[in-house]
C-alpha cells in the first residue's frame, strides 16, 4: 500500500503547534466552557440514545427530543465560540494575522478582538428584544408547549458571555510586550 508523499518541511496535523499548548491565565476559568462542553455532549446523546431506542422499541417518538436537541446544540456552539475566543483560536488569516511586525500581529489581534467583543454585544441586545417579545406575548414552544424564552433567554446571556472572553484578549493582547 503506497503512502502519500510527506514533504518533511511541512508539519504532520499532529505535529501542529496549536495541540498540546497550554491556554493562556484567565481571570475567569476556562474549565467552565469545557465542562459546559461536556455537559451539553452528554445531554445530547442521552437524549438522542433515548429517543433511538425508544422508537426502535414502540415505534413511537419522544416528541421533546428534537426541540431540546436544537436547543442544546445552540448552546453548544455559544459555548464553543466563546471557548474559541478565550484561547485565541477563532478562524482568520494568518498571513494576516501572524506575519509582519509584533506589533501589527498585536494591533491586529486586538483589532479582531474587539469587533468580535462589539459584534457580540450587538448580537445581545438585538436577541434581547426577541425574548422581550417571547416573554410578553406569551410564546410557547412548537413541541412540549414551554414558554419560549426559556430557550432564546440563552442567545443573549451566552452572547455577552462572548463579548466578555473577547474583551479580555483584547486586554491580555494589550499587556503583551
Amino acid at each position: 500500500m503506497a503512502t502519500p508523499h510527506h514533504d518533511s518541511a511541512r508539519p504532520l496535523p499532529e505535529e501542529l503547534p496549536a495541540q498540546g499548548v497550554p491556554d493562556e491565565p484567565t481571570r475567569v476559568p476556562l474549565a467552565i466552557e469545557d465542562w459546559l462542553t461536556v455537559i451539553v455532549m452528554s445531554l445530547l446523546a442521552l437524549i438522542t440514545f433515548a429517543n433511538v431506542l425508544v422508537r426502535y422499541l414502540t415505534s413511537q417518538s419522544f416528541a421533546w427530543t428534537e426541540e431540546i436537541s436544537v436547543f442544546l446544540m445552540m448552546v453548544l456552539a455559544l459555548v464553543a465560540g466563546s471557548a474559541s475566543v478565550a484561547r485565541n483560536r477563532q478562524i482568520r488569516i494568518e498571513f494576516f494575522a501572524d506575519g509582519g511586525s509584533t506589533a501589527r500581529s498585536r494591533t491586529l489581534a486586538r483589532f479582531g478582538a474587539l469587533t468580535v467583543s462589539v459584534m457580540f454585544l450587538l448580537l445581545a441586545a438585538l436577541s434581547t428584544r426577541i425574548v422581550w417579545d417571547h416573554w410578553s406575548y406569551e410564546e410557547t414552544s412548537p413541541g412540549i408547549g414551554v414558554p419560549q424564552w426559556w430557550y432564546s433567554i440563552w442567545l443573549p446571556v451566552m452572547s455577552v458571555a462572548i463579548a466578555a472572553r473577547a474583551f479580555g484578549l483584547f486586554l491580555r493582547r494589550g499587556r503583551q510586550p
